[in-house]
């Protein structure tokens, strides 16, 4: 049975002790619990908000990863899993078990024993089962308190307190959110937006204006290749004329090629969509819907020199997304073209932003997308058959909690990321540094979204930021990149923002990653207990055996 402690801020600390206390319950968060249970530890998983999973919950039901062989353990349990609830009849409400055809970009295997997409609440009902087993301690809508809330000594983290004023004491504390909370109020160093390529060597990192780049490797980059403007596009109020103003969430210019800065590339929402009358909700124009934030999706529109289907060079497509088929006639819909579902531009304070400033920027994320969606649907000026392809969709009724249909859980594609002792970069993603810690593997290529729009040297308008470089094998991601260093706290995890540059963690910021990577830290966290030690004195060969046993997978041919 799954646990649920209602704690009472008056209760002693001796009953709100534990041996390892994980907070974000991401599916990092997730794997890390279920860890420490499976190892005999008490645990407690402290969730934010009222839904557990994150973004595997959230509508990332296509699960990118690239090589699968790179997963193993308690995230490769979750997708076998997945295709057990799959396999069972009762759970084909929307169609049936032999008409679904998996459009996922990552497809089963014929024969295979996990199944790679799924429902936002075939992925609850998973994971809660899964929790339910482990005997959970599960604490839903705590926030930490990330001014006053982390009681260190000795550089060590003694307890935890949320806004409520609930405290939490533990041996060892793992930072699974995808803001790295924890992590920046316990002190530890952290960065956040683009290294320039100068700082650890890289090509990939840095501001990317260039249509073509190569890695260190020599494989060529598409930067700009699916998820950039047709020629010609205009970026003024009104065209032709740059007194009028640019048009909303456009600069003049991006910067000098290769440097960094701190700008984040966007988020969107991964949306679950259906095209099934009974279970659709239709598109509605948002509250304050204001036409100009869409001027430039209209006027790509208008670009277009042939058919609607020719409007691309590298594809054909009505419509300005990807649609991953998931069961159930509904959808993993994500960002595609030069103007998408990505929010470009309007998350750079997000990393930083106090809990209030976060809400205002997702609600703000959350109504451009609404609103984008509507207009695709409707607007006049939007070509006919587009309006005709994007009615056929609509948000699902039976998936998340609100009325409209959409889900709570914005897509934090990268945050903050630790600083430690090993920063994972470009070089380990491509094999040239090899780590001989690993916990876990990366596969997925190098993939950075558009980070800023701008006016380019003809006038026109660019996006600037998307990345998308092939990794040819699966790669290690070093124990010492999920441990701060020593002398800044001893009893810390990171599995999500862990200590990596922007491009490097471009790669690892996969789901069944931060699975992988949040089961090893419960077991480094468990070991650190039974011995008594820092996180950072851990002898990895003992990690290691640890791992290889339960079924971790930690390296392959290359």
């Amino acid at each position: 049975m799954l646990i649920f402690l209602m704690l009472n801020g008056s209760e002693s600390m001796a009953q709100n002790k534990f041996d390892i206390v994980v907070y974000g319950g991401t599916s990092a968060g997730v794997a890390a619990a279920i860890q420490s249970s499976r190892m005999g530890k008490s645990v407690a998983l402290i969730e934010p908000t009222n839904r557990v999973g994150g973004l595997t919950t959230g509508g990332l039901g296509q699960t990118d990863i690239g090589n699968k062989i790179a997963i193993g353990g308690i995230s490769r349990e979750f997708y076998e899993n997945i295709k057990t609830y799959y396999d069972d009849p009762a759970n084909w409400k929307w169609e049936k078990r032999s008409d679904y055809i998996d459009g996922g970009q990552t497809r089963t295997e014929k024969g295979e024993n996990s199944m790679w997409t799924f429902e936002p609440s075939a992925a609850l009902k998973v994971y809660q089962g899964m929790m339910e087993k482990a005997q959970i301690s599960m604490i839903y809508n705590e926030r930490l308190n990330r001014m006053k809330g982390v009681k260190l000594k000795n550089g060590k983290i003694i307890s935890i307190s949320m806004e409520s004023g609930k405290t939490f004491a533990a041996s060892v504390f793992i930072d699974a959110t995808y803001e790295g909370d924890l992590m920046a109020a316990s002190g530890v160093s952290y960065t956040y937006g683009r290294e320039a390529n100068a700082q650890y060597g890289e090509t990939l990192n840095g501001i990317q204006a260039n249509i073509l780049s190569t890695s260190l490797l020599g494989t060529v980059s598409k930067n700009g290749y699916n998820h950039n403007f047709l020629p010609g596009v205009d970026p003024y109020v009104k065209k032709g004329d740059p007194k009028s103003g640019l048009l909303p969430n456009v600069v003049d210019k991006p910067g000098l090629e290769g440097e960094g800065d701190k700008k984040i590339q966007a988020y969107c929402f991964r949306m679950c969509l259906t095209d099934h009358p009974d279970n659709r909700i239709p598109f509605a124009k948002p509250e304050g819907y204001d036409e100009i934030n869409y001027e430039l999706l209209i006027r790509n529109y208008e670009a277009r020199k042939g058919p609607i289907r020719e409007m691309y060079s590298y594809g054909s497509s009505l419509l300005p997304w990807i649609n991953s088929s998931m069961p159930n006639r509904k959808t993993d819909t994500n960002n595609k073209f030069g103007f998408s579902t990505d929010y470009i531009g309007r998350n750079y304070n997000y990393p930083e932003g106090s809990y209030a400033e976060r809400e205002k920027i997702i609600e703000d994320h959350r109504n451009y997308q609404q609103g984008l969606m509507w207009t695709l649907a409707n607007h006049p000026r939007i070509p006919e058959e587009v309006r005709t392809e994007a009615s056929r969709w609509g948000t699902a009724k039976d998936e998340f909690d609100r009325e409209d249909g959409w889900q709570q859980q914005l897509y934090i594609r990268e945050a903050r990321r630790m600083i430690s002792d090993y920063v994972m970069t470009q070089q380990n993603c491509e094999g040239i540094y090899v780590v001989n810690d690993a916990i876990g593997m990366g596969a997925y290529g190098m993939d950075s979204h558009n980070i800023q729009r701008y006016v380019d040297a003809n006038g026109f308008v660019q996006n600037e930021g998307n990345v998308e470089c092939h990794v040819k094998s699966p790669f290690p991601i070093s124990y010492k990149s999920i441990v701060p260093k020593e002398k800044e706290c001893e009893n810390l995890i990171v599995p999500i923002c862990l200590s990596s540059s922007h491009i490097a963690f471009g790669s690892i910021r996969m789901e069944p990653v931060f699975m992988v990577l949040g089961q090893s830290a419960a077991t480094a966290a468990s070991l650190v207990i039974d011995e008594n030690i820092s996180v950072q004195e851990l002898d990895y060969r003992k990690l290691r055996k640890t791992l290889l046993k339960d079924k971790q997978v930690l390296g392959v041919k290359r």
